[in-house]
């Protein structure tokens, strides 16, 4: 496996890729306390700035925890193309109207009775401080392939097709 380390665009880019291509991840709250308090969250957007965006119910725990402390670990799995990213970074709650009409999904409306206009609804960005990523560099089928190869001849792989390291915006 080779480290590559990414920054910038680089970095944007690899975040909201597999942010965008797993579409769920486990969410995390109240880092200091053990066990640590998580929920799958579904992603509605990664933007262009390397920003995760969710819509939450204003009343549960996550946005109670969120106002105490901002702090949040974002875990996102797509086993299915062996990408993993974990994000650590502040998140922030909005109530404003423009940015519940520009976040909104009408998917969402399974968890609001009145939709978009229901007074719970709130966005939560989720600026990355911190992140972390695990890729390959030659896809899923070649690399299904050269684990299965090595499992057959009964040697061992040097998983020279993955990559993984620290993307910084």
């Amino acid at each position: 496996m080779s480290t590559e380390n990414l920054t910038h665009q680089d970095a944007v880019k690899k975040i909201k890729d597999l942010s965008e291509s797993a579409k769920i991840c486990m969410f995390c709250t109240e880092l200091e306390t053990l066990p640590i308090n998580s929920r799958p969250m579904t992603l509605q957007e990664t933007d262009d700035e390397g920003n995760l965006w969710f819509i939450s119910d204003d009343t549960s725990n996550k946005n109670f925890e969120i106002k105490d402390d901002k702090r949040v670990q974002l875990f996102f799995m797509n086993n299915g193309d062996y990408q993993y990213l974990s994000v650590f970074g502040d998140a922030t709650i909005y109530k404003d109207r423009s940015t519940i009409e520009d976040k909104w999904s009408p998917m969402a409306k399974a968890w609001f009775e009145d939709g978009k206009d229901d007074p719970n609804v709130s966005i939560i960005r989720v600026e990355p401080t911190e992140s972390y990523y695990w890729d390959t560099k030659v896809g899923k089928l070649v690399s299904l392939v050269n684990f299965v190869t090595a499992a057959v001849t009964g040697n061992t792989t040097d998983n020279s097709d993955g990559v993984e390291g620290k993307a910084q915006v």
